[in-house]
């Protein structure tokens, strides 16, 4: 199945979504590839908000902005493997029987999950700016992304 479709779905069956994803068997370039799914989409998000700080601030050209943003996002990819496992550990401390290959997956697939918010937050972010608009749809977009991370831990580590 398409990732898109899978990302609709997600939104009113997350356990049933991740337990599908499990059922594939192991595959740890496609773990991987979901979370440089989400990168990209996450990149591609934060363009709003660095053109309109490009815009008002001359001193900071986009691409400069965009160089940085892209280098620290590959950056953070160690990060992620790291809160998985962290979130494995928890869950073994909870009863969980599951491995790191589905902590991993859980947490991968929660961030591509959120990935359309994450889009609408960007574009918040550029439009609007800062102000209690971003702040909802920010708040709004981590809610969401604690809870499908929660609800695909469970899911894996049964």
């Amino acid at each position: 199945m398409p990732v898109t479709t899978d990302i609709v779905r997600s939104w009113r069956a997350p356990r049933a979504v991740m337990r599908s994803h499990l059922a594939r068997g192991r595959s740890e370039p496609w773990a991987f590839s979901l979370l440089v799914a989400f990168m990209a989409v996450a990149f591609v998000a934060q363009w709003p908000g660095a053109s309109r700080e490009a815009f008002f601030s001359p001193e900071k050209p986009l691409a400069a902005q965009m160089f940085a943003i892209g280098m620290g996002m590959l950056a953070f990819i160690p990060v992620w493997y790291s809160l998985a496992a962290i979130g494995h550990w928890i869950a073994k401390l909870l009863g969980g029987q599951g491995d790191h290959y589905g902590a991993r997956l859980a947490l991968f697939w929660a961030l591509v999950a959120v990935s359309p918010l994450m889009l609408l937050q960007g574009l918040v972010k550029g439009m609007i700016g800062p102000g209690p608009a971003l702040v909802a749809v920010t708040g709004v977009t981590g809610v969401a992304f604690a809870v499908f991370w929660i609800l695909n831990l469970i899911e894996a580590e049964q």
